[in-house]
C-alpha cells in the first residue's frame, strides 16, 4: 500500500467523490514532494474559536470559556519556503477540566507530536531519494521524539526549538553549556513585521555543541543531539532580542551546516502563513492557497517574469483598472501585477512597509475574480465590449 492510500484511510467523507479527490490530493502531493531533494516538514497547533455558534463537540481552548477546535498538520516546503501541500494533520476537542484542581482527561496532546514525526517515518520510507526535515516550535521539545528519531536511525531528520533547559549528565545546565563554547560566527537576515513588530535587521551570534541528554526513564541509551543557540546582539533599544536555541540530530561543525539549520527554523513561519490564510483567507483558502504562496514567492525572486505566465489578460488588466490605472499595450512583469492585486487588499506599497504579505494578495485576489466574472458576463450578455 502507497502512502497516498494510507493517508486516504485516515480521512472520514460521507461523498464517494470527495474520496477520490482525496486519495489524488494526497498522490500529488507525494509526486510533488519526491521532485525535491529536501522537504522541510512543519509541524504547528492552531486554536479554531467557534465562539457563539451552535455547533456541537466543541470543547475549551486556552481558556475555559472559549470555545472550539484545535488543529495540528505536518505541512510541507521546500527549502527556498515553496509550498507544497499539507501531509496530515489532527483536529481534536479538549475534554472540560472537572470542578477543583483536577486533571483534564483525555489523551495527552503531545501524543500528536510524536505521531506527527511517526507519520514521517512511514513516508519517508517510501521516498528513499528525499531527504525529509522534522521543523517544529517548543511544544515539540520531547524526549520521547528525539529518542525515536535515535532508534530509527535518523531516518528523518529533525530541528526543532528548545524548550526545556534541561540537567546534562555531569549536572550542568545545558544552555550554560551550549553559551560557554566559542562563538561559531555570525549571521544576519531582514526579519518581516509583525503584530506588534516592525521590520528590521537582526544580527545574531551562534554558539553549537554536541551534548548528551539524559535517557527517558527506562530507556538505555543517553540522547545525542546538536544544540545551536542564535542569539541577538546590537538589538535596538526597546525591541526584544530574537534568541532560538535549536536542537537537531545533524552534524553542525561549520557555520554554513548552523546557517542551514537556522534557515529551517526560520522556514516555520511558512506553516504560520497558512494559518493566516486558513483564517482570514475569506474562505478562499484552501483552493488557492498554494496559488498565493507560488505568487508571493515567484514575485519576489523573479520579479522580471512575464503576467502572463501565471495570470490571463483579463485578470491583469482588471489589476491596473481596479487600481484606477491604463493597462499597458504589452504585457507586464509578474511583480508589478501581484503588487497591483496585493494593492487592492489593503496593501499601501511604501518603502517602510516591507513586502505584501498573503493576507493581503488573498484579499486582492478575491477582488480579482470577482471583477473577471462580471466583466466576462456582461461581455457574454453583449453589454460591454
Amino acid at each position: 500500500m502507497n502512502w497516498a492510500e494510507e493517508e486516504f484511510k485516515t480521512m472520514e467523507f460521507g461523498d464517494a467523490r470527495l474520496d477520490r479527490r482525496a486519495v489524488l490530493l494526497a498522490e500529488q502531493l507525494s509526486q510533488r514532494m519526491r521532485s525535491h531533494p529536501v522537504v522541510l516538514c512543519l509541524q504547528d497547533t492552531t486554536e479554531l474559536d467557534f465562539r457563539g455558534q451552535d455547533i456541537e463537540g466543541l470543547g475549551p481552548l486556552s481558556y475555559e470559556a472559549q470555545r472550539g477546535l484545535y488543529l495540528q498538520p505536518t505541512y510541507a516546503v521546500t527549502p527556498g519556503r515553496e509550498p507544497l501541500g499539507r501531509i496530515n494533520s489532527w483536529n481534536w476537542a479538549r475534554e472540560f477540566k472537572p470542578e477543583g484542581d483536577g486533571a483534564r482527561p483525555g489523551m495527552l496532546e503531545s501524543g500528536h507530536w510524536l505521531e506527527g514525526y511517526e507519520r514521517l517515518l512511514d513516508l519517508a520510507a517510501q521516498m528513499s531519494q528525499t531527504w525529509l526535515v522534522y521543523v517544529a516550535d517548543r511544544e515539540s521539545d520531547l524526549l520521547a521524539l528525539m529518542q525515536r528519531a535515535q532508534h530509527s536511525a535518523h531516518a528523518v531528520d529533525y530541528a526543532i526549538r528548545a524548550q526545556h533547559n534541561r540537567v546534562l549528565p555531569g549536572d550542568d545546565k545545558l544552555w550554560t553549556r551550549v553559551m560557554d563554547s566559542g562563538v561559531l560566527g555570525r549571521i544576519g537576515f531582514e526579519m518581516p513585521a509583525g503584530r506588534g513588530r516592525k521590520a528590521r535587521r537582526v544580527q545574531q551570534e551562534l554558539h553549537v555543541q554536541r551534548v548528551m541528554l539524559k535517557a527517558p526513564a527506562g530507556a538505555k541509551q543517553d540522547i545525542e543531539v546538536r544544540c545551536l543557540i542564535a542569539s541577538e546582539i546590537d538589538a535596538p533599544a526597546r525591541a526584544r532580542s530574537v534568541v532560538w536555541r535549536l536542537l537537531s540530530n545533524r552534524a553542525v561543525d561549520t557555520l554554513e551546516q548552523a546557517l542551514e539549520l537556522v534557515q529551517w527554523y526560520r522556514a516555520r513561519w511558512e506553516i504560520e502563513l497558512f494559518f493566516l490564510v486558513l483564517k482570514e483567507g475569506c474562505r478562499v483558502e484552501r483552493l488557492q492557497f498554494g496559488h498565493i504562496e507560488r505568487l508571493m514567492r515567484l514575485g519576489r525572486q523573479l520579479p522580471e517574469l512575464p503576467a502572463d505566465l501565471l495570470f490571463d489578460a483579463d485578470e491583469w488588466h482588471g489589476a491596473y483598472i481596479l487600481n484606477r490605472k491604463k493597462p499597458p499595450k504589452e504585457v507586464p512583469a509578474l511583480n508589478t501585477v501581484v503588487r497591483l492585486v496585493a494593492q487592492l487588499g489593503g496593501f499601501l506599497g511604501r518603502k517602510h512597509d516591507g513586502e505584501l504579505g498573503a493576507k493581503t494578495l488573498c484579499l486582492g485576489l478575491r477582488e480579482i475574480t470577482i471583477f473577471v466574472q462580471s466583466a466576462r458576463f456582461a461581455r457574454d450578455a453583449g453589454t460591454c465590449v
